[in-house]
């Protein structure tokens, strides 16, 4: 495993993902905090794209719990039927609904425990709606995370949960709450699986390229 950068390198490293994208942003559309949580949940297993395509006109009927449980199933399955899973996760999204609106009032809690204990939100999906909508320094880390903290040093680990903890540990305060973002954004378009653009990598003289061929 590569080795863990030191803490110079991590500050000029996130000071240039900074500088690149002083606020970087999510790319899942939504208008609220449950919106976030349904966009969220439906892109497991799925790209943003897709997920964006088959949410347009559903956030247009639905913004809150009970506008879900009031479209029914079934026509929620109709709106995602092109992302994967969707027969699965339209089950969990009425299930969780139904709980935010008998247990919450129709909110969205903002700890990650109730979050997870919510029917197909994970560890992942529930950081990713505590930093997007309440902007905690809460780090979802994905494939594209793994990948680039695992080949960059940046914060190696062997799996989901250490790199999570490795981000939290070692990624200087200031940078923790838009970590997540700068990551997954580089790892979706310049840190890529297969041939990383490293010619246009803003941290490439940084960069112990584990990994690539």
């Amino acid at each position: 495993m590569v080795r863990q950068q030191p803490y110079r390198a991590m500050r000029e490293i996130f000071t240039r993902f900074r500088a690149s994208e002083p606020e970087p942003k999510g790319e899942l559309e939504h208008t609220n905090a449950f919106t976030l949580l349904v966009a969220v949940a439906l892109s497991a297993q799925a790209t943003d794209r897709g997920v964006n395509r088959a949410t347009r006109a559903l956030f247009e009927r639905v913004s809150t719990p009970q506008d879900m449980l009031d479209l029914g199933e079934e026509a929620l399955v109709e709106h995602i039927r092109t992302i994967g899973l969707y027969r699965n996760k339209a089950k969990n999204v009425m299930k969780l609904s139904r709980i935010l609106v008998e247990d919450y009032d129709g909110e969205v809690p903002s700890s990650r425990a109730a979050l997870q204990a919510l029917p197909g939100v994970g560890r992942k999906t529930a950081n990713v709606v505590l930093n997007m909508w309440w902007g905690l320094p809460a780090q979802a880390v994905d494939t594209h995370i793994f990948r680039v903290a695992n080949r960059t040093g940046i914060a190696p680990g062997k799996d989901v949960v250490a790199v999570e903890r490795a981000i939290e540990d070692n990624v200087p305060a200031e940078f923790q709450r838009h970590a997540h973002h700068w990551l997954i954004l580089h790892g979706r378009y310049i840190c890529t699986a297969r041939k990383p653009a490293c010619a246009r990598c803003i941290i490439e003289d940084l960069c112990p390229k584990e990994g690539v061929e």
